[in-house]
């Protein structure tokens, strides 16, 4: 089974995202921050990882630099999924290596679609 880490403060964003990828018969690792994210994904392997930008302790720009600076990690599609919608911060996300960036507010459909673009 194909596995996606949502990262992401807000304790209802990640409730939608697990539902939305669970019933693409996703396994969903749910983290609050960039941190949380790291510990997890030493206990976890995933295919994906969708994160949001704006955290506390770890935010989602040095969360998708430790990614990427890790050989384990490096080459795992990343969605960036964030309410941050200026070119700068979009540029900055993308140059750091994320391979999507989608501004919230999203619909199930959307998400399911940029999932589906990585996992097949």
């Amino acid at each position: 089974m194909k596995a996606v880490m949502v990262v992401d403060d807000s304790e209802s964003v990640r409730k939608f995202l697990v539902f939305a990828l669970r019933s693409l018969g996703l396994l969903v690792v749910a983290a609050r921050d960039g941190m949380d994210a790291l510990e997890k994904l030493s206990q976890n392997k995933v295919d994906l990882v969708i994160t949001d930008l704006n955290m506390p302790n770890m935010d989602g720009f040095e969360f998708l630099k430790a990614l990427r600076e890790d050989s384990e990690y490096s080459d795992v599609p990343v969605i960036i999924l964030s309410s941050l919608s200026n070119e700068n911060d979009i540029e900055t996300g993308m140059q750091l290596g994320a391979n999507s960036y989608l501004v919230k507010p999203f619909d199930q459909k959307r998400i399911q679609y940029e999932v589906a673009k990585y996992i097949n």
